[in-house]
């Protein structure tokens, strides 16, 4: 993984509270909303869409967002360059690692999606900077075939890695502070963010339970 520039230490620094995943169908609407709550990463997924929706939808959050908080685009490393976006997260059918990190050179984020002490181990030698763990607890947000993972997975992970962890599935305002607690360096949350009404009031009490869990209470 890059170690020198300077760009790319800034980012990492920043991977940190509460990590917005938008995919609905407005996602722009759901990051702008994220971020006047103090979401700190705005992941954006769409899955299905055609790459010039993907491009300009990335493109928007990248200019809302600009100063404020991280935004890295799921799957598509060509993507997330041509949005001037901070990074790309990788799942199991996406580039390997040192792919994306020769499109995207030295600057910008490369996570990956892990389950396991061993995977998030081998990301990191293939050029991952961050790694996605999970799933932490349940979810209904996407079907996995693997069980949750839990706390004590998540403490194990984020205490023997050199590199951030984000935390994700299922976490929501009664658990986050846990997984902040855990060792998450950011978690990210899709259903109980995007679920529940207000966006940015729900955004600004994750991101302050968050905080706690990092700090150890109020």
């Amino acid at each position: 993984m890059p170690r020198q520039d300077a760009r790319w230490v800034e980012r990492r620094s920043r991977l940190r509270g509460l990590y917005a995943v938008a995919c609905g169908p407005d996602p722009v609407e759901q990051a702008r909303a994220a971020v006047a709550g103090s979401a700190s990463v705005v992941q954006l997924r769409l899955k299905d869409r055609p790459a010039g929706e993907v491009l300009e939808a990335a493109r928007r959050i990248v200019a809302l967002a600009a100063g404020r908080a991280l935004v890295i685009v799921n799957d598509r490393a060509d993507l997330a360059l041509l949005a001037d976006a901070d990074g790309v997260h990788l799942g199991d059918d996406d580039l390997p690692p040192e792919e994306a990190r020769r499109l995207l050179g030295p600057a910008r984020l490369v996570g990956r999606t892990t389950r396991t002490l061993d995977e998030a181990r081998a990301a990191l030698a293939a050029g991952a900077d961050h790694v996605g763990f999970g799933p932490i607890f349940a979810t209904r947000t996407k079907q996995l075939a693997v069980p949750p993972r839990g706390l004590d997975a998540l403490r194990e992970v984020a205490a023997a890695l050199p590199a951030p962890v984000v935390a994700i599935g299922g976490i929501d305002e009664a658990s986050i502070e846990r997984v902040a607690a855990a060792g998450a360096a950011a978690a990210a949350v899709v259903g109980d963010l995007f679920g529940n009404g207000d966006v940015r009031a729900r955004a600004e009490r994750l991101s302050a339970a968050f905080a706690r869990g990092e700090r150890g209470g109020p």
